[in-house]
């Protein structure tokens, strides 16, 4: 039988094989998070017709004879290009710009995915929903003393956004004042903020602070309830604020007392300290002295959340303040292209991925998270179209090196009529 008839077998073979990957690229064109496939071919072995000759000296030599023996798949490799992100509108749906892959934990194992479909269970656990794989991060710290901490050198965990949970009320110990209080006032001119601090049961009490001129830069001040509220005691809410020739606040020479409140019904007295580090006084028309910030809250229960850039899954709670609750977490591997592919868009690790490193986005080489997003398919419909039609033609020319070998043969096989 003639050699090209079973190179142009190869032939058929592996063109049909860059067929089936073309083919399985168009029907993923709108598989989120899919990664398109390339198929690259190579010669094969080759059979010795003539060795060479080296040059002697009444000969320049000879070069070597020889003849194919067809072709082979040289690789099928996935390519781990960035994918378009598509607007979702759903706060459980994340997807990654740049590098990285999610963590999913199967119960029998992880797998890592580029599709941030993310739901929230029964149990309040962030899972792919089509799966029922947890997604893997890291939780806050429980520490009362750093309730907000997320340690991300521990080992990622199962990811808990516990809708509906309570936040204990907290009373206030801290109040911090900014803005101005006006140089140019006249003696006994008063300058007023209000303010709402909270008990231990998370009940808010409504002061006013007065603020009176008394010298130049001297102001004494005063605190009431407000609204005709009645307490069952206030101490220490009275002092003196000194400010110095520039403007800034003469702490030293101030006379800052800490406010005692002992409310009326079940929660205990409270202390709360007063900060006017950060106030002036300058010349205005308008001073605008006020509570910025204080530090007590009520009861409030988490109703929503939200997902960072970096990953810090963010908690709201009906009261008005945030926790963070969590941190997605994203897998690195040394050789990406090397994972293996083990289907709803899952990839598993290989002997040639590299060692798995976790790391939370925004950080290193790891990419940043959109929330509301999905990343769509990297498959370019352009560039798969051209390669049918190139898959195409090499398949109907390898048939044709069949048809002309048989022709060829029949030939052979005439001779004898």
């Amino acid at each position: 039988m003639m050699r090209s008839m079973f190179s142009a077998v190869s032939g058929l073979r592996n063109h049909q094989v860059r067929m089936d990957v073309i083919g399985n690229n168009i029907a993923n064109v709108n598989t989120v998070g899919f990664k398109a496939n390339r198929v690259t071919f190579q010669d094969m072995v080759y059979e010795l017709v003539r060795s060479a000759s080296a040059p002697s000296e009444g000969l320049g030599g000879s070069n070597p004879q020889q003849a194919g023996l067809g072709m082979m798949v040289r690789s099928i490799d996935t390519l781990m290009t960035q994918g378009s992100l598509e607007s979702t509108g759903k706060s459980t749906d994340v997807a990654i710009q740049g590098d990285g892959f999610f963590a999913l934990d199967t119960g029998q194992g992880k797998v890592y995915t580029r599709v941030g479909a993310f739901d929230i269970n029964l149990k309040k656990d962030l899972v792919d929903p089509s799966t029922g794989y947890y997604v893997m991060g890291w939780l806050a710290n429980n520490n009362t003393l750093k309730p907000d901490e997320i340690d991300t050198s521990m080992t990622p965990t199962h990811i808990s956004v516990p809708i509906g949970q309570m936040m204990v009320a907290k009373a206030t110990e801290n109040v911090t004042f900014t803005g101005d209080l006006n140089a140019s006032a006249l003696v006994d001119d008063i300058a007023t903020s209000d303010a709402t601090v909270y008990d231990s049961q998370g009940t808010g009490h409504h002061l006013t602070f007065s603020f009176t001129k008394s010298a130049a830069n001297t102001w004494d001040y005063s605190i009431a309830a407000a609204g005709g509220e009645a307490l069952a005691g206030l101490a220490g809410n009275t002092g003196t604020l000194s400010f110095n020739p520039d403007g800034s606040i003469d702490i030293a020479g101030s006379t800052i007392n800490t406010l005692n409140i002992t409310p009326t019904g079940g929660a205990g007295a409270f202390d709360v300290n007063l900060d006017f580090t950060k106030t002036i006084q300058f010349a205005t028309d308008k001073p605008d002295i006020k509570a910025s910030y204080q530090d007590g809250f009520p009861m409030g229960v988490l109703e929503n959340f939200s997902v960072g850039v970096d990953g810090v899954i963010t908690g709201t709670f009906t009261n008005g303040m945030n926790k963070q609750l969590a941190r997605i977490a994203l897998a690195q591997f040394g050789n990406p292209a090397g994972l293996m592919k083990s289907g709803s868009t899952m990839f598993k690790r290989s002997n040639n991925s590299g060692e798995l490193q976790y790391g939370a986005p925004a950080t290193g080489a790891n990419g940043t998270l959109v929330a509301g997003s999905l990343e769509m398919a990297n498959v370019d419909l352009s560039r798969e179209f051209t390669n049918m039609i190139i898959t195409q033609r090499g398949f109907q020319a390898n048939s044709r090196i069949i048809t002309t070998s048989d022709e060829m043969l029949q030939e052979l096989v005439n001779l004898k009529r």
